[in-house]
């Protein structure tokens, strides 16, 4: 017995002396994520305790400690509120439309762009497509207004000239939706195809040869090869993006919107900026974005779970 606990004691001190060996080893590599970690714990975690704002009525002279307590009171208002259905609609369509046409826009861009065998047109193409994800926001959005101008916009222009009349797109709330999405979606969508580009690069090409072997054309190479590899990165990737389904970029849609589209544009994350911004109701903003945040979760470990009972492919 007691030369066991000699020896389990040596173990641990083995154990504890290689992690440290491999600390100290691996020193610089580890002090590469200290900013990242510090960003997490500044930004993420210790605003954290700020999340008690949503059940205070918070006062912003006398801070959190001073605030009375009004438990779920801020999320019945939310709940009760007449625009509700409304804000959570719209969230809930832009998201779902995003995924619907976003979501497979990077993986065929990328699957396509693979197919490029001329190296300099590729690059030229990859690069033309990555410009805009590095555009601010509000020069996107000026482009946009600029093209769809009743006026003088390029498209009105081509309507004009096949017979049709000028459309104001940005004042009918019909359009909002379309304009958003083709908007985000040509920003978006060539900065995502990144990460599939990666991952279709990362399959085994003897399988590639394996199927010409066998008489498949690139249609099957694609159906039957490239894309059950790059299946993995798919599921993670639309996992992580139901999280966010409640999260429609916000600044796109406040500089899109007009107060005569409210119906179709106005969303979450516009109604936390209005009510907390705007009219100084901290608590009630706290709280649409708890209620939010706790969706999203929820929506993750849904996701997760059936993800990995079908696929067995899952984040954790």
């Amino acid at each position: 017995m007691i030369r066991r606990g000699r020896e389990k004691a040596e173990v641990k001190r083995g154990r504890r002396g290689g992690v440290l060996s491999d600390i100290v080893r691996d020193r610089q590599l580890y002090m590469m994520l200290v900013p990242v970690v510090a960003f997490y714990i500044l930004f993420m975690y210790i605003p954290m305790h700020g999340l008690q704002i949503a059940f205070r009525d918070f006062d912003i002279i006398g801070g959190t400690a001073a605030s009375p307590w009004v438990g779920f009171d801020n999320f019945r208002w939310f709940f009760n509120h007449p625009h509700f259905f409304r804000v959570l609609s719209n969230t809930l369509l832009l998201s779902v439309y995003n995924i619907l046409w976003g979501f497979p826009i990077p993986i065929i861009l990328a699957i396509l762009l693979n197919e490029v065998r001329v190296k300099r047109l590729r690059n030229t193409i990859q690069t033309c497509v990555l410009i805009p994800h590095f555009i601010a926001v509000v020069i996107v959005v000026g482009i946009v207004l600029r093209m769809l101008s009743p006026g003088s916009g390029v498209v009105n222009s081509i309507i004009m000239a096949f017979g049709g009349e000028s459309i104001y797109f940005m004042t009918e709330p019909g359009w909002f939706r379309t304009v958003f999405i083709t908007m985000t979606n040509w920003q978006g969508a060539g900065f995502a195809s990144i990460i599939y580009l990666a991952a279709i690069a990362g399959i085994d090409q003897q399988l590639y040869e394996a199927a010409v072997i066998d008489g498949a054309n690139k249609w099957k190479q694609t159906l039957h090869v490239t894309l059950p590899g790059i299946m993995p990165t798919i599921i993670i990737l639309f996992i992580m993006r139901m999280g966010a389904i409640l999260e429609v970029g916000f600044e796109p849609v406040l500089l899109l919107q007009r107060p005569i589209t409210f119906s179709t544009s106005d969303v979450i994350s516009t109604f936390i900026f209005r009510e907390g911004l705007q009219q100084g109701q901290f608590s009630r903003a706290t709280a649409v974005g708890f209620f939010n945040s706790f969706v999203g979760l929820m929506l993750v470990i849904s996701a997760n779970y059936i993800s990995k009972k079908l696929t067995e492919t899952a984040l954790w």
